[in-house]
């Protein structure tokens, strides 16, 4: 009953936090505005699985092609033993794949008596070896290795069929994640679900295949992450280390238990297993060795289980959980605390601050060994973004498994340690029900920036009473949260100072933005031109990018004429396109890639009149050696130092002239310069934040 009252009163919350803030888009955005902003939020892909079926194989191989470049990156191993037309049908996937990775492949052949040894060695481009007598699939899959040529290994079945992109996406793990030892890929049977999102060995070494018969789509089944093995239709591992560990071990000839024994011997040279769900392999379990493991070769399954057990006694004891455990406990190999993170939506760091921030706390728990769980307010699945948090590491949720806030609560409440809630009204409604569903863990109010803080600026410039009444409200919403949850964060020492005054007694950390120095660029002769960054979703930097063309641009083009601004952001109105038609204004709209204008241009501007928190493309300027010009509301709270990290200018005219002083001047711009990558060194690099994180974490109560 009182869960059901809670459901009820989140839902009137919610619609209350949505109500209002449809009231603030109407009043900032206008009614074009806020329905494109609407649209956005929403229209959304489904993250839905969607397999290539397999492709028909031709008895006689016509056709059919396999690359064989002179420095192949990945030698793809595939022992057969009959089956001509499977392994034909295997061959045509991996030739059809599209993968950009250079790769050969190797077939064994380990003494069939249909066509394959008549057939597979006129096929062009493939390396054929066939064993002088029956090996097994261990030792064909040995002797294969042998033949390989590549940086990697890659095994796979030939009763599989590879999906568009699987072979990059595995081998990516390896780059992304550089102490993994192994890699394997997500396995869907032909009927489209899910075979294995890696694999389990329980305490009593047996196993178990994670996500057996789900949907491939489900969130759990979708983030890269830690595992105990993976099955051997589709594995990678380096070459060197596949030799240095003797291959495949003979004690389980001629098959079943290789991979599991495998992925223990990687695990103790100090490497990772990882599974790869952007590697999808369509298997046909059972097409070459049956399923019945009362006779033929899957009897070696349980024999071979004994044999594993006795190997690896102790660390099973030690590591694994047994079976009553479930799947979901003995899964979380790897992960030491679990940790709920909530925000409107999904991160988009190549389009905001925030999100660049989120995206960066996101990895620091994950590099702090958390197991980490993400959903969007908006449940939505967003595409390309939410594969970058997957692959992350973090297991992201999406609509329709997250349909239903408070069931899904009531569900996964007590899995975690810790939730993070940014922004007021996303943590708002969802509070009462965090402390009732998740009685354990600690709740942290991450206000991304004080918005009442930015609402009240804003109103203030403009003359808005309507507008100082919602930041009012919205003062209220943020300080009874402050006063709710166990932690809250800001991203400023002067919003920690300001809340000192307002919420006394509260427990506050300053988390603000997080950057790496970059790459050092061009010098000062080598750079032109200004440049100003900012989503134009966020009204202040539209008031910025106005205030920029229409007062300030004219004055410094008095002096300078031609100087070239560039103004770079999406989400841009009518009105901030149209500065493009602007003599000296280039307007790039959204830049995904803002690298190669850091480096061209010699000054980047902030002309803020309000706003509040740490702002990011001054940050993302500094930890570029770009120095900047800004007004003292865009670097409040960041520790500059006008005349040593940054210049500072506050109307028009000061801010013309500091822009050509600093344009003009090449000892002024090193030494700002300098000067802002060692304020990024100090303030805002990664290492700063893991500091109060890690206290945090160090908090909470053992599991």
């Amino acid at each position: 009953m009182r869960a059901g009252l809670q459901g009820l009163a989140f839902r009137l919350r919610q619609l209350r936090s949505l109500g209002s803030r449809g009231i603030t888009s109407l009043r900032v955005r206008g009614w074009t505005g806020t329905l494109e902003r609407w649209r956005q939020r929403r229209a959304a892909p489904s993250g839905e699985s969607r397999l290539v079926p397999p492709p028909s194989a031709s008895a006689s191989g016509a056709a059919l092609r396999l690359p064989r470049p002179v420095a192949p990156r990945a030698s793809i191993v595939v022992p057969v033993y009959n089956q001509l037309h499977m392994t034909l049908a295997c061959l045509r996937a991996l030739a059809d794949s599209g993968d950009a990775t250079a790769f050969e492949v190797i077939v064994v052949d380990d003494g069939s008596s249909d066509a394959t040894a008549e057939l597979l060695p006129t096929i062009p481009g493939l390396v054929f070896h066939r064993n002088p007598k029956n090996l097994g699939f261990i030792g064909a899959c040995n002797a294969g290795a042998t033949k390989a040529r590549g940086e990697f290994l890659v095994f796979l079945n030939n009763d599989t069929t590879v999906q568009p992109g699987w072979l990059d996406a595995l081998l990516a793990t390896f780059e992304r994640y550089p102490d993994t030892g192994l890699a394997g890929s997500k396995l869907v049977y032909p009927d489209g679900r899910l075979q294995e999102a890696g694999g389990i060995i329980f305490a009593d070494g047996s196993c178990w295949n994670y996500g057996r018969f789900e949907d491939p789509a489900h969130p759990r089944c979708n983030f890269v992450r830690e595992v105990d093995y993976c099955s051997g239709a589709s594995i990678a591992i380096r070459r060197d280390l596949f030799e240095d560990l003797d291959g495949f071990d003979g004690l389980y000839s001629p098959a079943y238990y290789e991979d599991t024994d495998l992925a223990m011997r990687v695990r103790r040279q100090g490497l990772k297993v990882r599974y790869q769900p952007a590697s999808v392999v369509v298997h046909h379990e059972g097409a070459t060795s049956g399923t019945d493991t009362g006779s033929g070769v899957k009897a070696y399954q349980v024999a071979n289980q004994i044999k594993f057990v006795e190997r690896w006694r102790e660390v099973l004891a030690r590591d694994h959980r047994p079976p009553s455990a479930g799947a979901e406990v003995a899964s979380e190999r790897g992960r030491n605390r679990r940790v709920l993170v909530l925000d409107a939506c999904t991160p988009t760091p190549d389009r905001d601050s925030g999100s660049l921030r989120m995206t960066a706390l996101l990895r620091l728990l994950r590099e702090e060994g958390c197991s980490v769980v993400f959903f969007p307010e908006n449940r939505a699945h967003d595409g390309a973004y939410t594969e970058a948090l997957q692959q992350l590491g973090v297991e992201a949720w999406w609509h329709p498994w997250l349909a239903d806030v408070p069931r899904w609560l009531a569900q996964h409440g007590d899995r975690f340690d810790l939730v993070i809630g940014s922004r007021h009204y996303v943590l708002g409604p969802v509070l009462p029900l965090l402390r009732l569903q998740a009685p354990r863990a600690r709740v942290v109010f991450d206000t991304v920036d004080l918005h009442f803080l930015r609402e009240q600026r804003e109103a203030e410039l403009a003359g808005d009473a309507a507008g100082l009444r919602t930041a009012a409200r919205t003062r209220k919403a943020e300080l009874a949260l402050v006063a709710q949850a166990d932690l809250t964060w800001v991203v400023s020492e002067a919003e920690r100072v300001l809340l000192a005054s307002e919420a006394p007694g509260a427990r506050v950390d300053v988390v603000s933005n997080i950057h790496d120095i970059a790459e050092p660029g061009p010098g000062f002769a080598g750079r032109e031109g200004l440049l100003f960054v900012g989503g134009f979703r966020h009204p202040p930097n539209v008031d910025a990018a106005l205030w920029l063309a229409e007062d300030i641009l004219p004055r410094i083009h008095a002096r300078h004429p031609g100087l070239p601004l560039h103004l770079v952001g999406g989400d841009s109105s009518p009105a901030v396109k149209a500065l493009g038609q602007r003599a000296g204004i280039h307007f790039h709209g959204y830049v995904p890639d803002l690298g190669p204008l850091l480096r061209e241009v010699r000054v980047s501007v902030a002309p803020l009149r309000y706003g509040a928190g740490v702002k990011g493309k001054v940050n993302q300027a500094l930890a570029h050696g770009l120095p900047v010009v800004a007004t003292t509301c865009a670097v409040e709270g960041m520790h500059l130092v006008d005349g040593q990290d940054v210049l500072v200018a506050d109307d028009a005219e000061a801010f013309a002239d500091a822009v050509l002083r600093l344009h003009d001047d090449a000892t002024l711009w090193s030494r700002l310069s300098e000067g802002g990558l060692e304020n990024t060194r100090r303030h805002f690099s990664p290492d700063v934040v893991r500091a109060p994180l890690r206290r945090l974490l160090d908090e909470l109560p053992g599991r």
